[in-house]
């Protein structure tokens, strides 16, 4: 078990969770109180996907995570260089998360 001190708190994370999981594909829905966030790895010649992981968030802290995904975007284009979003492919799927 690993501790992380970020922004005055001590955050556990055990060795699993720390692993992460994989996903090249994000399905964001919402309700008037929550966003959920779900996350898969799509496969190529797999018809099915299986969610790794689903983060519920309430609308606050989704416009949060939105300003800082923007943050570190900005600086990670500034350190490394720009991130290129491919067009759709030929084969009629896309090749970045959240469109399939």
């Amino acid at each position: 078990m690993a501790e992380i001190k970020q922004f005055g708190l001590d955050i556990e994370i055990d060795e699993a969770t720390a692993q992460g999981n994989y996903s090249n594909l994000a399905i964001i829905s919402h309700s008037t109180s929550e966003f959920i966030l779900d996350f898969a790895a799509v496969m190529p010649g797999v018809q099915k996907a299986k969610v790794k992981s689903r983060i519920i968030l309430t609308p606050e802290h989704a416009k949060r995570l939105l300003l800082s995904l923007q943050d570190n975007i900005t600086r990670y284009e500034s350190n490394v260089g720009k991130i290129v979003i491919p067009q759709k492919q030929q084969s009629g799927g896309y090749n970045k998360i959240g469109e399939a």
